[in-house]
């Protein structure tokens, strides 16, 4: 080592470093000094404020007890609050409750009924449906017995027997009459001559009429009119033959249609058949017109009947004048039995009016008062 007056240089590099820590160190203090003076100076306001902070606080604590006790008293208010609107919705929930029920109960009530009714409806469109089926039937039935020219005609004739019997006495007619060329016409009215004893015969071209409608074009439609007038002209020419005497019948009778579609027909497009049927002196008629031709046929039988009754009439008018006459007399006598029984009774009354008149004179007399029954007897004295 190396040594300077008498020191070594290690020892010298220590005793300098201890001398500058030394340094360091009362610097050091004195900044600390000086840091600390300024920090006290600097944290008055700081600790100024703090006190303010802790009154703010302290306020702060006061308000938050006091908004304590609000809320308390706000929790219990909601509370009771909440009891009573529980309470009350509990009661408008048993109202509606109770009305919910009344109403179920009322449509339960509208339902049943309603379901009564619709049972009822049910079975009368089960009876309508059934009616319908049976309809069908009967409309198949129809159409078979039309389908027939034999049972065709005997629905004809049915329907010309329930017209004639509904219009007609059951003297004025006979159904199926046999005349005298032996010919069976289907109804005989007997009018008196003249016109005489007419008949009536039905007659049904359903398969020419039907033609007709189911043509779809002009070759169909010309052969299908071509078969009605053959038909119409037929039936014109056999009723003019066979049901028309000279001397038994009238001069004329009568071709019952039983359709009123088939007579619409022949006067709408076949005008030239029913003057046929007026020149052949044969008269078409259809249900309709056959009733009011019928109802005009009465009005004659009945004229006829009358004018046959005309000598009757005279004798019952002649008797009924007698009868009137000796009622006549009769109530003329009636009349002065009346009169005679009304003077006797006026006599009766002048009689009981003077009866009366002498009773109430008598009334007005004065009478003494009666002796008693046994009076005292005075003796008589003889004189002296």
């Amino acid at each position: 080592m190396i040594e300077i007056a008498g020191l070594q240089i290690a020892e010298m590099h220590l005793l300098l470093g201890g001398l500058a820590l030394l340094f360091l160190l009362f610097f050091m203090l004195f900044m600390g000094m000086r840091s600390a003076a300024r920090s006290a100076r600097m944290t008055e306001p700081l600790v100024h404020q703090l006190g303010h902070l802790g009154a703010r606080v302290q306020q702060l604590s006061d308000g938050q007890q006091q908004l304590a006790g609000g809320l308390n008293h706000v929790s219990e208010a909601q509370a009771a609050s909440q009891a009573n609107m529980l309470q009350l919705m509990e009661k408008r929930l048993a109202d509606v409750s109770g009305k919910m029920n009344e109403n179920l109960l009322g449509s339960a009530r509208s339902t049943a009924k309603s379901l009564g009714e619709l049972q009822q409806r049910l079975v009368a469109i089960d009876k309508a449906q059934d009616n319908i089926t049976k309809l069908s039937g009967d409309v198949l039935s129809l159409q078979d017995i039309l389908s027939n020219k034999q049972t065709r005609g005997a629905f004809g004739e049915i329907q010309l027997t329930d017209i004639v019997t509904k219009a007609l006495p059951s003297d004025a007619y006979k159904m199926q009459a046999t005349l005298s060329n032996g010919k069976r016409a289907d109804c005989l009215i007997h009018l008196p001559n003249p016109p005489g004893p007419i008949v009536i015969d039905a007659k049904f071209p359903l398969e020419a009429y039907e033609a007709l409608r189911r043509a779809d074009n002009d070759w169909q439609l010309n052969e299908a009119a071509k078969m009605l007038r053959v038909s119409i002209k037929k039936h014109i020419r056999d009723i003019s033959e066979k049901y028309i005497l000279d001397g038994e019948t009238a001069d004329g009778a009568l071709m019952f249609l039983p359709s009123e579609a088939i007579y619409a027909e022949l006067h709408a497009n076949f005008p030239e058949l029913v003057r046929e049927g007026f020149a052949a002196k044969v008269w078409i008629v259809s249900p309709t017109t056959c009733m009011a031709t019928l109802n005009t046929m009465r009005a004659i039988l009945k004229d006829a009947r009358m004018r046959e009754q005309a000598g009757a009439i005279r004798r019952e008018l002649g008797l009924l004048f007698a009868d009137v006459d000796r009622l006549g007399n009769r109530v003329e006598n009636l009349d002065r039995h009346f009169h005679q029984a009304a003077k006797d009774i006026s006599d009766i009354k002048v009689s009981a009016d003077k009866a009366g008149r002498r009773a109430k004179r008598l009334d007005n007399f004065d009478f003494e008062e009666l002796a008693p029954e046994n009076p005292t007897v005075v003796p008589i004295k003889a004189p002296d």
